[in-house]
């Protein structure tokens, strides 16, 4: 149980705040010595303003699916119990507003669908993916075992961990629409005797309070990039905390490979300079750091380089952790570089090896597109140094062989 301070009150510091501090990313200005912290730039503030009443916004959206929710239930209370609106449903096995039964309503519906991002449609319907994950499982499993399944999803990961004859399955999402759903999924496939859908983020799961050591974790929280869902972070946690002695993972590793590509189409994508003659470049502030998914071959590109190893991790055995290191790219043709566009190779188990490359049409993964700050002129037969980080879930580049120190606090 927490305790909220009064203002005044204990374990409360009421000591002058900058909105500089308080808002990451404001731009501060100068100020006399003697001024106290400094200033923030008025128009980073407008700004902070501006983001803070889209997500007042938001709060409001689910506020308002949450009465209705709540009206939702006491309707359907009244009428169970002969109250107000008893007998006038207009039929059986219908929902409110006439929505099947067991589906979303009117603003529930909208919330639930934000709250699901769109590629989980296209993610279910990889049978690529789908199959590579049944194989490996029933390789992995062995039968009556422990599996933890991290990013439940719609269970389908939990249900064939099942199918590959585990005798428990503990399956934890952090997203509570999906979680919900997953339950729902799992119920119905009359496996909810085996199969535990857990609400929560895995790193907040505790052996011997919320489950048993996990004989195997299985997880597929991989974006096009491999890292931007936080399968680093989330793997080095449980590993340590969650799986048991002997214990082990899958996947098994996995590495990126990349590519120097030449396009001022999907620079485009991400970059601006003047739109009907007008200068908007103040729009490239809130440009993405770092990388974002582009499907390659949608686009016009010219790659300058054959694909290169950029860093591989083994999930069991490495760190894990934020880095980066120096790569050396062949230059192969002529070009402007506007970006480095990376895939993954993810070792599963036994073999099976999943990829989003550009030639492989049945992923539905895209590319990683990480942009260079400038276009950089290349000639064919050269060696391109850079350094690649990976940091907070996201790949960035930039040019140069060296890397950078860390800084001492």
């Amino acid at each position: 149980m927490s305790s909220h301070p009064t203002p005044g009150g204990p374990g409360l510091s009421m000591k002058p705040v900058s909105i500089a501090s308080a808002v990451p990313g404001l731009t501060a200005v100068a100020t006399r010595p003697d001024a106290g912290p400094p200033a923030a730039d008025p128009d980073d503030i407008r700004l902070a303003v501006a983001s803070m009443k889209v997500r007042a916004a938001e709060m409001r959206r689910a506020l308002h699916a949450v009465e209705e929710i709540l009206a939702t239930v006491d309707s359907t209370a009244d009428t169970a119990g002969g109250g107000p609106g008893a007998g006038s449903g207009g039929g059986s096995g219908g929902a409110p507003g006439g929505e099947p039964a067991g589906g979303f309503t009117g603003g529930v519906h909208a919330t639930a669908m934000r709250s699901v991002p769109r590629w989980h449609f296209a993610m279910l319907n990889d049978y690529e993916r789908n199959d590579a994950f049944a194989v490996a499982l029933e390789r992995k499993v062995r039968p009556g075992s422990h599996v933890l399944d991290i990013g439940s999803g719609t269970g389908l990961l939990a249900m064939m961990a099942v199918q590959a004859g585990a005798g428990r399955v503990t399956t934890c999402e952090a997203d509570p629409v999906l979680a919900e759903i997953a339950c729902r999924v799992v119920e119905q496939h009359g496996l909810s005797d085996v199969i535990t859908v857990l609400p929560r983020m895995s790193t907040d799961l505790r052996v011997g309070v919320d489950l048993p050591p996990a004989d195997l974790i299985v997880s597929e929280i991989v974006d096009c990039g491999l890292i931007g869902e936080g399968i680093l972070p989330t793997i080095r946690h449980a590993r340590t905390h969650l799986l048991a002695r002997g214990g082990t993972l899958l996947p098994e590793r996995g590495r990126l490979v990349g590519a120097l590509v030449d396009s001022a189409v999907i620079a485009g994508l991400n970059r601006v300079s003047t739109a009907g003659g007008f200068d908007v470049r103040l729009l490239n502030g809130l440009s993405t750091r770092g990388h974002f998914p582009v499907r390659l071959r949608t686009w016009p590109h010219r790659l300058l380089s054959e694909p290169t190893e950029l860093v591989r991790f083994d999930f069991a055995r490495d760190p894990l952790t934020d880095g980066e290191r120096a790569v050396s790219i062949p230059v192969a043709k002529d070009g402007v570089a506007y970006a480095l566009v990376s895939w993954f190779e993810l070792e599963l188990a036994g073999g099976i090896v999943l990829r989003n490359s550009p030639d492989n049409f049945s992923s539905h993964w895209m590319q990683a597109y990480a942009p260079f700050d400038e276009p950089i002129e290349l000639l064919a037969g050269g060696s391109f140094e850079m350094c690649l980080r990976w940091q907070d879930e996201r790949i960035s580049v930039r040019p140069g062989n060296l890397l950078e120190k860390a800084e001492v606090a």
